[in-house]
């Protein structure tokens, strides 16, 4: 028997540490000062022990996050075969009087079917695996039946990941995965299980082996094999009817193109002062971007303002028998939580999905590990032939979804370059958070935007 008392007694040392080395928790470099429980729960006694709770991080910066956690902890004489090499998903090991060891109870292939059961009561699951991603959550499956998401940031109100799928089903659009159970607490979502479609790909795969085929065939995409212009396409349509099935559930407001531009130079101004303090030295065009915002101001026609996916790209759709089902509606993680209840123009997800392209063209050259000109080249032409062929499917689909475009075609295209602009910005502030070495990625997105001579 352990003792959930030792277990929460040594937690407030412990779980700074754990937290800020999760991908889930958005610390980046900040420091957690502390962490308090919120409330607590003892799901299972014994041992193994399941601990449910949510605690508050306490930041340097004077912010603070709510989050969700399982801890899962069984006595350490000798560790377990599913703890190996999960370090990071182990939180202290506790010497006396019994050796005791606490880690990320999803990680538990037992404790696991006990965090399922608080959404799922009835589902008798044998089968589990964690699904360790770079998410902002994490996911588990079951039987290769079910998935269960588990909301690591917690805030109030509705997760618009559960909402947005739920009613959106309701109306009967098929493009998405209505949840099959959910758990609430306190008016917070925290538990939502869908259905797992065995057999789908990832967008992000499929345009990858897209990519490696052309550069490995050395053929101009329209002649290599695995062609993924008709999906691109397809992908186009189903984003259009997404956005007029929106526009019909949530208010229709007009767009205003001088708002929208006011928040991408408010995200230009941070991610600048970002860059500034950042290793990588200044990198940023900013002027040349400041001034492309304001052209995109300064269009006569803005179209509509809608509520949105708010973070689109090719990890966000799945392509199954049925066809492509979008995932993933809780916005861009790196922004706060009110921020990510977007309403938008739709050309914000169209300049998300152009930006994906762009950046699964850029990681296959160098996947390919060449700086051939002929590569290169190669890649960019991928590129342009599926934006070609998303952009035909997206304003050839749905003229009610077209409908909530600007309605002029220069002010249309100027709009998407600087929502394809601001995606690059944020990119850029991401990368230099996280993975410093892409920062190249969304910078030669940048360049290719601009005229030229701006970035000179």
């Amino acid at each position: 028997m352990i003792d959930p008392t030792r277990i929460l007694d040594a937690l407030p040392e412990h779980l700074p540490e754990h937290i800020a080395r999760q991908r889930w928790s958005g610390a980046g470099e900040r420091h957690i000062t502390g962490v308090t429980a919120r409330w607590q729960e003892v799901v299972r006694e014994g041992d193994p022990l399941l601990l449910w709770m949510v605690v508050t991080a306490r930041f340097g910066d004077g912010a603070e996050q709510d989050y969700q956690l399982f801890l899962g902890a069984r006595s350490a004489e000798q560790l377990p075969d599913f703890l190996s090499g999960k370090e990071r998903e182990t939180v202290a090991f506790l010497p006396e009087p019994q050796p005791v060891v606490v880690y990320d109870a999803l990680v538990d292939p037992d404790l696991a079917i006990d965090v399922l059961h608080l959404a799922a009561p009835d589902i008798d699951a044998v089968v589990r695996r964690p699904i360790v991603l770079q998410h902002s959550n994490s996911s588990v499956v079951f039987d290769e039946t079910s998935i269960l998401k588990v909301f690591r940031k917690v805030a109030p109100g509705p997760n618009p990941d559960v909402e947005v799928p739920r009613t959106l089903a309701e109306r009967g659009f098929e493009h998405v995965l209505p949840p099959l159970a959910e758990l609430h607490r306190d008016g917070a979502d925290l538990l939502v299980l869908r259905e797992f479609l065995v057999g789908s790909t990832e967008g992000w795969e499929l345009a990858r082996a897209s990519v490696r085929d052309v550069l490995a065939s050395g053929l101009a995409p329209e002649e290599a094999g695995a062609g993924f212009a008709p999906d691109a396409e397809r992908l186009g349509e189903v984003l259009a009817q997404l956005h007029r099935a929106m526009a019909d559930i949530w208010e229709v407001r007009p767009g205003s193109a001088a708002d929208w531009v006011e928040l991408m130079q408010a995200n230009l101004a941070h991610a600048a002062s970002v860059e500034a303090e950042s290793s990588e030295g200044s990198v940023l065009p900013v002027d040349a971007i400041a001034a492309a915002f304001q052209r995109a101001a300064a269009v006569r026609s803005a179209g509509a303002d809608i509520r949105i996916h708010g973070d689109l790209h090719l990890a966000q759709v799945l392509k199954a028998d049925s066809g492509w089902k979008v995932l993933d509606f809780e916005g861009e993680p790196a922004r706060r939580r009110e921020e990510r209840v977007t309403r938008s123009s739709p050309l914000r997800d169209v300049a998300g999905m152009l930006r994906s392209l762009h950046y699964v063209a850029a990681v296959g050259v160098a996947d390919w590990g060449s700086d051939d000109p002929e590569v290169l080249l190669l890649a960019e032409a991928w590129e342009e032939r599926n934006r070609e062929a998303f952009l035909a499917g997206y304003l050839g689909a749905d003229a009610d979804a077209v409908a909530l475009l600007p309605a002029d075609a220069d002010d249309r295209l100027t709009l998407l370059a600087a929502f394809e602009l601001d995606k690059a910005v944020y990119e850029v502030l991401y990368e230099l958070s996280h993975r410093p070495e892409l920062v190249h990625v969304p910078l030669a997105g940048i360049r290719r935007l601009l005229p030229s001579e701006a970035t000179r």
